[in-house]
């Protein structure tokens, strides 16, 4: 599963929240979720703790974790 199919049942404050959560802004959240940018790879495991595995750092980043 991607950060956007991911969000795509998730209300919609969601977002805004889990930058929060993240440290990150909504708008770099949201550039991840479009794939407009690539986590970092410490991002990448925050957010595959944050969604409890259901988005991986593979997934996210696919050229350093294998």
């Amino acid at each position: 599963m991607n950060l956007q199919q991911y969000f795509k049942d998730e209300p919609k404050g969601a977002i805004v929240e889990m930058a929060e959560y993240l440290g990150v802004t909504a708008t770099w959240l949201s550039l991840l979720i479009h794939g407009h940018r690539k986590p970092s790879p410490t991002l990448s495991i925050k957010i595959e703790e944050a969604t409890q595995g259901l988005v991986t750092r593979k997934e996210l980043r696919s050229d350093i974790f294998s």
